[in-house]
């Protein structure tokens, strides 16, 4: 298919499942086009098995094969959402939970892969399907961080303190980037590849661990370098101009710049990009000297953002049927994944929550953190580019299921449980603690 049909399809398909949502379902419009997406999926596999005359299902698959979630999504429109969400968040408010927050997307990240991958082993094992552990491991590590995406799509609904509002969308910045080194070194360790040693079978030789830790420690910190230089010369350049056309050009040479060199240095590409959005977002006010420029760059990443937000919900959507094979020891597997995901994620968020949020409301602010922790395409991508192999069915199926049971059923009553833990005060102070508000909105798109 030429690309530029494909493209006219996923836009023209998206626009109308946007168009459906607004007028009628009112869905945060994420987690509309992922169900409208899912829906189109279903009901063309339905049409498919009463006559394939119509062959809807054929040309579905056709189309989503085309596009190559992995590669488009970790290769290339990561980047720019990343960007787009780092650039308007509150670097002030996320400095004043940075130890809590920290704690969740590096222990937190930890802590989920090795007890979901331990967990799902279990369950694998006791539904037939005897995945090793250490492709288990890889599996967790994929689901392990929240999807930035997913979480900002519903964050500005949720009327809870602005400090947790902080906490949570601080966490889905950066344990994203944490989660894709975790899942990249647990590969490794799985296929064999570089230091790893020869893991295929599933096993982990002692000595790849050291190798693989310092792999780890030198993606994640030299991905937040590589993000803080470029992004200071970025901001050198745009302080130093007054048009937007060129400061909108200096932000997309600094996004796509920024996370291209990082795969060449082999560190943290989203890291990257995370921390050179924070920089130039906190240094707006300074290098965007007129309100006509701010509202200009606004405008632009905002169509950016929300374009490639509906697009990749979408594809998510259309995968349901199309690359998953649904087998009845999978389906089981998935049904017993999803309360397991819960509870892993639950224990993992506790000691950082107990060691840095403050002494009351913790009850309420660790069940919003367990509900809020949404997982989206980022997932469905990394487990997509693993490599074929006899375990790739079953990791995938539960994949897609934890992933729609956290979008549909988690992102779909989370405002209506936050509301209910906090009776709607979503601008106030609990527990004493300080109120921050959340960047989100806040410090304008003008520092993109």
């Amino acid at each position: 298919m030429d690309p530029f049909d494909l493209i006219a399809i996923l836009l023209t398909l998206a626009a109308a499942f946007g168009f459906i949502n607004y007028r009628w379902l009112r869905m945060p419009s994420s987690i509309a086009l992922f169900l409208e997406g899912l829906a189109l999926a279903l009901l063309a596999g339905g049409l498919d098995s009463l006559t394939a005359t119509l062959g809807a299902g054929n040309w579905l698959r056709h189309l989503t094969e085309q596009v190559n979630l992995p590669a488009i999504l970790l290769d290339g429109i990561l980047s720019l959402l990343l960007y787009a969400a780092a650039v308007n968040e509150d670097l002030g408010a996320l400095l004043t939970r940075k130890w809590t927050i920290l704690a969740l997307a590096t222990i937190g990240v930890l802590l989920f892969t090795g007890m979901m991958g331990a967990g799902l082993w279990f369950i694998f094992a006791t539904v037939g399907l005897p995945v090793p552990l250490i492709w288990c491991l890889v599996l967790g590590a994929a689901i392990a961080p929240t999807d930035p995406v997913a979480v900002h799509a519903i964050l500005g609904r949720l009327p809870v303190p602005g400090t947790l509002r902080t906490v949570i969308s601080g966490e889905s910045l950066f344990n994203d980037g944490v989660g894709v080194v975790v899942f990249t070194t647990l590969l490794h360790l799985a296929t064999g590849d570089g230091a790893a040693g020869d893991g295929a079978a599933g096993g982990t030789p002692a000595f790849a661990v050291v190798p693989a830790v310092l792999d780890f420690v030198k993606e994640a910190f030299g991905g937040g370098l590589l993000g803080f230089v470029c992004g200071w010369v970025a901001f050198q350049a745009k302080r130093r101009v007054d048009e937007s056309t060129l400061e909108l050009m200096i932000s997309l040479a600094l996004v796509m710049g920024t996370y291209s060199l990082a795969s060449v240095l082999h560190v943290s590409g989203p890291i990257a990009v995370v921390v050179a959005g924070l920089l130039i977002g906190y240094t707006t006010e300074r290098h965007v000297r007129s309100e006509r420029s701010r509202r200009d760059l606004r405008v632009v990443w905002t169509m950016i953002d929300s374009v490639l937000n509906a697009l990749l919900f979408l594809l998510v959507g259309l995968e349901a049927t199309v690359v998953i094979t649904w087998t009845g020891p999978a389906l089981i597997a998935a049904a017993l994944a999803l309360p397991l995901a819960l509870l892993v994620r639950l224990f993992s968020l506790a000691p950082a929550l107990l060691m840095h949020m403050g002494r009351s409301g913790k009850a309420s602010a660790l069940a919003i953190l367990t509900w809020a922790g949404l997982r989206g395409g980022i997932a469905v991508a990394l487990v997509l580019s693993l490599p074929e192999s006899p375990y790739r069915d079953p990791i995938l199926a539960v994949c897609y299921a934890v992933v729609a049971f956290t979008i549909l059923v988690q992102g779909l009553t989370l405002e209506r449980i936050g509301r209910a833990l906090y009776g709607g005060r979503g601008a106030e102070t609990r527990g004493g603690a300080a109120e921050t508000s959340h960047g989100h909105g806040s410090t304008g798109a003008g520092g993109a």
